[in-house]
């Protein structure tokens, strides 16, 4: 079997006795299939959490011999782990409890992507009039609680959806609101989600620039048009060539770029061919995402067995990316799962020397609270004291949101404390 339990808290030892089933079913299926996995009987969206509570208890010695012994994850994923680790730990974070991240959601996006989960809708001037006349609602409310309880925004979010999906108009009274509201003395950094390219121009991102944003996200996928016209990507890849040129010649100081492993019909090496054109870029920052199949997605309806088929070739594109990042100065810097994820993976992101996303780190981290803004949005209030969250969901739907938009502001009235 798997050997002895190792000395645990009271705590530790009731999960071990709960993860001991686990073992007995994996060992079952595994000499069943001959099949194991990476990340053994690990099934939580941020294990990398999980490490950091571990070492903080344990040293970090004993956390990684606790991976072994009680989740089975294998030494790839444990270094994985521990390299990511040793990046997080040379970013610098406020840990005063004023300090919180702050998210605002834009659900509109030019096309819905075949893979695609979120809240997100299909673009329309009447409807994204009226739903930023809600979010500037949502902005002020805050902006009072925010000054009556002196917290103030470490980092800005402002993703989707696409926020770029939005004419110039409604872009530049989002910045301005967002900049006027929160971006303080304190705000270490603000990140705009410019992911889709066809909606990417040149006075977009001069109104990123105007108003103290100083990362945005361009986000192919991939650079192979066979792939984006089958997962319902509306533009080409010459179309990002421009979109990191005009980021660049606008003064955008950080560019991250999203790229996804397992889709639909390409291989390892058309994987490897887009990172290629990606360095070619210039980016200072790669997540590396793994296929996942959600049940919002068309992607199920049209192909609901493709994580499985995916598995091998998803874990040789890992293997490419993590090789070819290396090889350029790329580091880990923070991670998480999903479910039905091709392979059960995970998705990683990369940056090169000091341009950690403190964002992404703190929200996978959970010892910050984080107000998220707008249709979607669920705000993470944290108690340091117990290492408690508290959610303060916004509802989903964006008309309903709009209707409701009072009802979310007294939730975070109520519930911001």
């Amino acid at each position: 079997m798997f050997g002895e339990a190792p000395e645990f808290s009271v705590e530790e030892k009731i999960s071990y006795d709960r993860n001991e089933q686990k073992r007995a079913l994996y060992e079952l299926l595994s000499n069943e299939t001959g099949i194991t996995l990476d990340w053994g009987i690990l099934t939580g969206v941020r294990p990398l959490k999980l490490y950091r509570e571990l070492t903080d208890r344990h040293g970090r010695e004993k956390a990684e011999d606790m991976l072994r012994s009680v989740y089975l994850l294998s030494e790839d994923k444990l270094s994985l782990l521990s390299n990511t680790y040793d990046v997080q730990m040379d970013a610098h974070y406020d840990m005063s409890p004023k300090a919180v991240s702050l998210y605002a959601g834009i659900p509109f996006c030019p096309t819905r992507c075949l893979y695609c989960s979120f809240t997100s809708n299909k673009f329309s001037k009447e409807a994204s009039v009226k739903y930023i006349a809600a979010l500037k609602k949502e902005i002020h409310a805050v902006k009072d609680i925010f000054e009556k309880k002196a917290l103030y925004a470490e980092s800005i979010y402002i993703g989707g959806g696409t926020p770029t999906s939005l004419d110039d108009e409604e872009f530049e009274e989002l910045l301005y609101e967002i900049s006027k509201a929160f971006k303080l003395g304190q705000t270490r950094e603000w990140t705009v989600e410019a992911g889709r390219p066809d909606t990417i121009t040149a006075s977009k991102l001069c109104l990123v620039k105007k108003y103290g944003a100083d990362r945005i996200s361009i986000n192919p996928q991939t650079m192979k048009q066979k792939t984006l016209d089958l997962i319902g990507r509306s533009h080409s890849p010459q179309m990002i060539v421009d979109a990191f040129k005009l980021a660049k010649e606008a003064g955008i100081e950080i560019i991250n770029t999203d790229l996804i492993t397992g889709l639909p019909e390409e291989s390892p090496e058309d994987f490897e061919e887009t990172l290629k054109k990606i360095f070619e870029l210039g980016p200072n920052n790669i997540t590396v995402h793994t296929l996942a199949v959600k049940r919002a997605s068309r992607l199920i309806d049209e192909d609901p067995g493709i994580a499985f088929r995916q598995a091998n070739t998803v874990r040789q594109m890992l293997e490419i990316s993590k090789n070819m990042l290396s090889e350029r100065g790329f580091k880990p810097y923070y991670l998480y799962r999903q479910k039905h994820m091709a392979g059960n993976f995970e998705n990683v992101g990369y940056c090169t020397k000091g341009t950690q996303n403190v964002y992404n780190i703190r929200i996978m981290d959970e010892n910050q609270s984080n107000i998220a803004l707008g249709a979607g949005g669920i705000s993470k209030v944290y108690f340091p004291e117990e290492n408690r969250l508290e959610r303060i969901p916004n509802v989903s739907n964006y008309e309903i949101y709009i209707d409701r938009i009072d009802e979310m502001i007294a939730r975070k009235e109520q519930g911001i404390i």
